[in-house]
């Protein structure tokens, strides 16, 4: 596996569609061949404590951190090859921060593994994903099934109340709905909405 030395690798796509999995996968190949792994993800995201969480498979021990830069000093004290980082879309500091202190960690020849969401639940893209994909080596689009149609899904929908960006949730929260089908949720909601509206303004 040589040939990934010093290459960006992103698994990215919705929520339910093996990101995680495969770069659980990925980080346990580069074991295998003898490489010094390391596996991180974001201090926000608390499920599964100290241990990056995969849907319906044992978790995979993971240093929780809370920028970017706590990763390059975990990776120059331990002499790490190669590295994984989940849900890096939640990472703390400015994009630009987190992409450069990706590519600081690339040209130093280590290999990157991220698996990230490509877009929040308003079919908003995440800039940090958005910013990484033309650096990566290798792309990967992932896909959950739509729950309403079973088509391939698009984007994560939130089911429960709440402006934030960030909430962090899993089947209770979201759910895999293709493009179409969100379409018609949102709209669903954008009417039932205005109807509460209306009703408060009546009285």
């Amino acid at each position: 596996m040589h040939q990934y030395k010093g290459k960006l690798i992103i698994h990215t796509g919705s929520m339910f569609s093996g990101k995680t999995s495969s770069l659980k996968k990925d980080l346990n190949r580069f074991k295998i061949a003898g490489y010094k792994v390391g596996a991180y993800k974001p201090l926000v995201d608390t499920r599964g404590g100290d241990r990056i969480t995969v849907h319906n498979e044992e978790g995979l021990a993971a240093t929780c951190v809370k920028t970017i830069d706590q990763i390059i000093k975990d990776v120059e004290e331990k002499n790490l090859q190669v590295i994984g980082i989940d849900e890096v879309q939640f990472l703390s500091g400015q994009g630009e921060e987190v992409r450069q202190g990706i590519l600081k960690i690339l040209d130093r020849g280590l290999t990157v593994v991220l698996a990230g969401l490509d877009m929040d639940y308003n079919a908003e893209a995440f800039e940090i994903i958005k910013e990484l994909m033309p650096y990566a080596d290798y792309v990967n689009k992932h896909h959950a099934v739509c729950t309403m149609c079973g088509v391939d899904a698009w984007v994560s929908h939130r089911k429960v109340a709440g402006g934030d960006r960030v909430l962090i949730g899993a089947e209770s929260e979201y759910e895999p709905l293709c493009r179409s089908c969100y379409k018609k949720v949102r709209e669903e909601e954008e009417r039932e909405v205005n109807k509460n509206q209306m009703a408060l303004e009546i009285k």
